[in-house]
């Protein structure tokens, strides 16, 4: 298993219960996730939560992650912004947040891995009014 990473930035969401970003395992991996962080752009009270869909996310528009050792071989896992079909979501969330206040986040480590089934995700999902941020994420893939 090898460390990789993903920067993504999202848009502002002003409907709630959204999808905001998507990460995808394929049918050959299982991943953990051992670091997530969320930074707030703008100062908008916006509420977000990390969990597994009920449903992944259908036609999603990847990028794929980038190992943090360049030796390595690629990265196989996605991480997604937009689909045809959004997620949808998470009955239970691991990690919930509220923020206010622009450049404001919040890093939650998972130090033996929140594990991504094969063929299956992990959403940041937009329980209330989300602001354009910043969500970077480590996994052991």
């Amino acid at each position: 298993m090898a460390l990789s990473s993903l920067a993504l930035r999202t848009t502002t969401f002003t409907a709630t219960t959204t999808a905001n970003i998507e990460w995808r395992t394929p049918a050959t991996v299982r991943a953990k996730v051992l670091e997530i962080s969320f930074i707030q752009l703008t100062a908008v009270a916006s509420q977000i939560g990390v969990g597994r869909p009920q449903a992944i996310g259908l036609t999603p528009v990847n990028v794929l992650f980038q190992k943090d050792d360049p030796n390595d071989p690629p990265s196989v896992m996605n991480g997604s912004l937009s689909w045809a079909t959004s997620p949808t979501v998470p009955l239970i969330y691991h990690r919930r947040w509220n923020g206010t206040l622009a450049s404001v986040g919040v890093v939650w480590t998972y130090p033996r891995g929140l594990i991504i089934p094969i063929s299956f995700s992990l959403v940041i999902w937009n329980i209330a009014t989300t602001v354009a941020s910043d969500v970077n994420c480590v996994l052991d893939e």
